[in-house]
């Protein structure tokens, strides 16, 4: 006669085998489920890692920018002083020759008065007045 062990436990072994198999089951599929997970992490992980190259070398191209910017930047300051300096000149040239045209008119001041004598002078003669109609 073969003994069955499954019938001489009693109805506790046979319920905790039962629950123990099940968990094996939910165990079994927990695994697939995060070996799945897993298997779909690798290609995100992949695309992930050539974004962080690709964002790196952005940023180097960026930091490249900002110094010919601030190469640029720092070449403004110098024709700005340049351009400073240059109006400042000119705004000197501009004072003397105020003061040669002040100084010419003082100057042509005799001459203009000798002129409009000379044109009293010919007016009063009658040199200066053309046919009379």
């Amino acid at each position: 006669m073969a003994i069955n062990p499954l019938a001489d436990r009693p109805g506790r072994d046979r319920q905790r085998l039962r629950k123990l198999a099940q968990a094996a089951m939910n165990a079994d599929q927990t695994v697939d489920q995060v070996e799945d997970i897993l298997g779909s992490m690798g290609p995100v992980m992949g695309a992930l890692s050539e974004s962080l190259v690709d964002l790196d070398g952005a940023i180097g191209n960026f930091e490249t920018t900002l110094s010919r910017l601030n190469g640029s930047l720092d070449n403004v300051d110098v024709t700005v002083n340049r351009m400073g300096d240059v109006v400042a000149r000119l705004d000197r040239i501009v004072g003397q020759l105020g003061v040669l045209v002040d100084l010419a008119e003082t100057v042509l001041k005799p001459i203009g008065m000798i002129e409009s004598a000379g044109r009293g002078v010919v007016g009063v003669l009658g040199f200066g007045r053309g046919p009379k109609n």
